[in-house]
């Protein structure tokens, strides 16, 4: 078995565009090919005793969920046979879920070519995602051969690369809460940044620390000697103490303060390097040198004798409160403190680092001083009912539990808190303090707060071992978005196999033209309030979140592509308005999109995720384009060049909204009311009405601002003031007016394109009609000579030249495709070869006839547009000398 291709899908995509995290994957089954898991003898059994809990259902309602959707695997169903592409599947989310990633949703089928298997399954870390689908490949492979294989060393691999990817608890419970209000989030590239929402309205949180925590209430909290100044001037109960660089200065403050004490560093967090209730001073000098590991200067403080609570403060109100123990075992006197540590870590609850609500205890270097300095070791017997602390600190990171305390805290420390998170300056605020008792103001009890925390964690609140868990997330999703808020832009999305890159063009020049602020991804580049900022083809997912992620813009129109859908998905999850052009022969045979119905399912993806109140704008002249409407949840809108087309009629008669060509107009239809914007032949984009492509591309367009809102005037003044130039539509009808001929450069690279071209070609008067064109090895030879073919019969003169990248086939195998095709129809069409593009425009301009037009269907569209404003330039010098 060997696996042929394998993407990693990151947003809405023609395998679902309700699971965006998808691994695909296209294995070749070779040898099994013809095999099904009961093929094999003794298949099932070897599987189920490498995975036991495959295809049973979990205790946990996501997991009977998702089984109900999507039926196990079980023993019995291996046994009677099933394709080794779900076995396959079925091991690569079993996988990821022994690896504490709950990931349950796949499919697999069989691909076009013999023995080759589809397999897409869900991920929860990407790098997880493709390490579980080469691991499932090679278990199923070493099980169909006998061959021995230990997963554990994969499911280890697999939980390193959760703990390294996936957010903390804290960073989690604010994400998913945002997503549960529909906010949308993005992980900035290599970090663990998080913006939520988008464009202008976008908030950033990084752990606990947001858009709005105060840079230097960080650096208070960070530094324990000034927190403790401010809050004792304040009024705020701390304990006595000092700060020490040596021996000498430890042994002073210990006449001064005399034990108990504690040690800590004095820029340490997360309880690093802290000694507690300090009673010696061999214990003391031990502190003391564990604690400068982190700082060079250390603090000693009076040990404050009560319980650890954690007071966590958001946007200045106490939101939770917890009783914070550290890990502990209770002798039996029976068991070793190592059988007891492993008894406590069988707790389900328990798991590696951040994977589950508590923390596995692991006796580390601190556990093992704590034990020396009692004379005990991990081998010693406990009496029955004596409990021992295994850390000095009380985090839920090193072993620790945590009681939810919030509804018994006393006003007074309530007000405390507050008043702390004020006085620090900290927008989240974990106040840890010692007391007895945290029902009774701690002025009463003689507790004292001993530690201020920026960037607090959340996981003993969210999920607490004993108590009432707290939504803690909730109160600063709140505070990034208060209510009447919005952390979305309005994100207008085209797609299509002709006509996009202009219609998107105009849509964005339209809403500029609105004063909005707008972003937009083009075939040729990015561009931001009107800068082109990156160049090429930026029609994936990248080039959308680039967009979605610029803090200046309030609007996006996105050109989105068949490549980047089928490479990664869609950069962006729902959209307000999507606009599908047509559908039409192109790119087929490529990343298995054999049909132009299956093209139409990937563009269809699109108009798929628009939100249920936004509209999806359709061609109703496209049979393809026209059926999508059937799968929408959203509103639907039509345009057709017809306006006795019956789909436009039939919709519009039941009261829905369409913009149709009718009478030389571009015309909005709703209901029986008609809105005529303007006469098509004044946008300078249709040439006078000749190019009817653009016609269309209009209607889409004009119907597209009229959804969103935009009143008939402005969408008339946008379509007017759109002038078709290398600027403005670089390499899209671009025409350059020389003395005695013209020069056309356009992009029409497909047979439908060029049947559109082909149309304003002969409403274009002209004594001789050149053209440059090129064949693509990445189509299939019908398309090629189709392409040809109109080609020949627009042109009186074609000359041929050659892409640099031939995609697949040689110089040779496209030339002759092309010249087929070219003589289809007309036999003496003249055919020149010259392999340079450059050198192929030289050839044309120099041998020009007066009175012709010549078409350059260019690849390099700037190098292209520097050749004729040069030949511009120097017939102007000529000229003028």
């Amino acid at each position: 078995m060997k696996i042929i291709d394998l993407r990693a899908m990151r947003g809405p995509s023609y395998w679902s565009v309700k699971h965006n995290k998808l691994i695909v994957m296209k294995v070749d089954l070779e040898d099994y090919a013809d095999q099904w898991s009961n093929a094999v003898p003794g298949f099932a059994g070897r599987l189920t005793k490498l995975f036991p809990d495959l295809g049973k259902s979990q205790n946990n309602t996501e997991s009977t969920k998702q089984s109900a959707k999507h039926p196990p695997l079980t023993k019995e169903q291996l046994a009677d046979g099933e394709p080794l592409g779900h076995v396959i599947q079925h091991v690569a989310l079993e996988l990821q879920r022994m690896a504490g990633m709950p990931v349950y949703w796949g499919k697999s089928y069989p691909a076009r070519e013999e023995g080759v298997e589809f397999v897409v399954f869900a991920y929860q870390e990407e790098r997880a995602g493709r390490r579980a689908a080469e691991a499932a490949v090679e278990i199923v492979e070493s099980l169909c051969t006998k061959q021995k294989i230990d997963v554990r060393p994969i499911i280890d691999e697999l939980h390193e690369i959760r703990e390294d990817e996936f957010f903390g608890p804290s960073t989690w419970s604010i994400v998913a809460e945002a997503a549960s209000r529909n906010i949308p989030y993005i992980q900035l590239k290599n970090s663990s940044i998080i913006q939520l929402g988008y464009g202008c309205n976008q908030k950033r949180i990084w752990a606990t620390t947001t858009s709005y925590t105060s840079h230097a209430g960080v650096e208070i909290a960070g530094n324990k000697n000034r927190t403790k100044a401010m809050l004792k001037d304040a009024g705020v109960p701390v304990p006595r103490g000092t700060t020490v660089y040596s021996p000498e200065g430890l042994r002073d403050a210990i006449e001064e303060l005399g034990f108990p004490i504690v040690t800590k560093p004095l820029d340490g967090n997360h309880g690093k390097g802290a000694g507690i209730n300090i009673t010696n001073w061999k214990d003391a000098l031990a502190g003391f040198k564990a604690a400068q590991v982190y700082s060079d200067a250390v603090i000693v403080e009076q040990f404050i004798e009560g319980f650890d609570f954690r007071l966590l403060v958001v946007n200045g109100k106490l939101v939770a409160a917890a009783k914070r123990t550290p890990a502990a075992v209770t002798g039996d006197g029976k068991r070793s403190i190592q059988e007891l540590i492993d008894e406590i870590n069988k707790d389900p609850r328990r798991g590696v680092g951040h994977e589950k609500e508590l923390t596995r205890i692991k006796a580390d270097k601190h556990t093992m001083a704590i034990l020396k300095g009692r004379e005990l070791t991990l081998k010693s017997v406990l009496p029955a009912g004596e409990t021992l602390y295994l850390k000095s600190t009380a985090n839920i990171s090193t072993g620790g539990t945590a009681t939810d305390v919030t509804d018994l805290v006393d006003p007074y420390n309530v007000l405390l808190a507050e008043r702390v998170a004020g006085i620090v300056g900290l927008d989240i605020c974990g106040i840890d303090l010692l007391t007895t008792d945290i029902a009774i103001p701690l002025n009463k009890t003689r507790g004292a707060v001993i530690e201020v925390n920026a960037a607090p964690g959340f996981r003993m609140h969210v999920a607490p071992t004993e108590g009432l868990p707290r939504n803690v997330a909730a109160p600063v999703v709140d505070m990034l978005f208060p209510p009447g808020s919005t952390s979305r832009i309005p994100i207008i999305a085209i797609t299509g196999t002709n006509g996009k890159t202009t219609t998107t063009r105009m849509i964005a020049h339209m809403v500029a033209a609105q004063g909005y602020k707008v972003g937009f991804t083009t075939t040729d580049g990015i561009y931001i309030q009107g800068e082109q900022l990156e160049k090429g083809d930026c029609t994936g997912g990248q080039s959308a979140e680039f967009v979605l992620k610029d803090p200046t813009i309030n609007y996006a129109v996105l050109e989105t592509a068949r490549g980047g859908m089928l490479r990664s998905g869609l950069g962006f999850h729902t959209c307000d308005i999507a606009v599908v052009t047509n559908v039409a022969a192109d790119h087929l045979g490529l990343r298995d999109i054999h049909t132009v119905e299956e093209m139409a399912a990937v563009k269809g993806v699109v108009p798929r995720t628009v939100r249920k109140n936004g509209w999806a704008v359709l061609n109703a002249d496209d049979d393809l384009v026209y059926a999508m409407a059937k799968n929408l949840d959203c509103k639907v809108a039509f345009f057709s060049m017809d306006e006795k087309n019956p789909r436009i009629l039939d919709h519009v008669e039941q009261g829905g909204v369409a913009a149709v060509y009718e009478e030389g107009y571009v015309t909005i239809y709703k209901n029986s009311y008609k809105l005529r914007i303007d006469r098509a032949a004044e946008f300078p984009i249709t040439f006078g009405g000749r190019a009817t492509f653009n016609i269309e591309n209009s209607l889409a367009a004009a119907l597209a601002g009229y959804l969103a809102g935009f009143g008939r005037d402005e969408i008339k003044m946008a379509l007017r003031t759109f002038i078709p130039s290398s600027s403005k539509t670089p390499g899209r009808m671009n025409v350059y007016k020389f003395p005695q001929f013209e020069v056309i450069v356009d992009y029409a690279h497909n047979t439908a394109g060029i049947e559109k071209f082909a149309e304003f070609m002969e409403n274009t008067p002209a004594t001789y009609k050149v053209g440059i064109v090129s064949g693509l090895g990445d189509r299939r030879d019908e398309d090629t000579i189709s392409f040809a073919r109109i080609c020949g019969r627009i042109f009186d003169e074609v000359v041929l030249r050659q892409d640099r990248d031939l995609r697949g086939k040689s110089a040779k195998e496209i030339a002759g495709l092309m010249t087929k095709g070219l003589r289809k129809d007309k036999e003496d069409v003249k055919i020149t070869e010259i392999e340079r593009e450059t050198d192929a425009i030289d050839y044309v301009l120099q041998n020009a006839q007066p009175g012709s037009v010549i078409t350059i269907l260019t690849e390099n569209i700037s190098e292209t547009t520097k050749k004729l404003e040069a030949y511009e330039a120097s017939l102007m010098e000529s000229t003028t000398a």
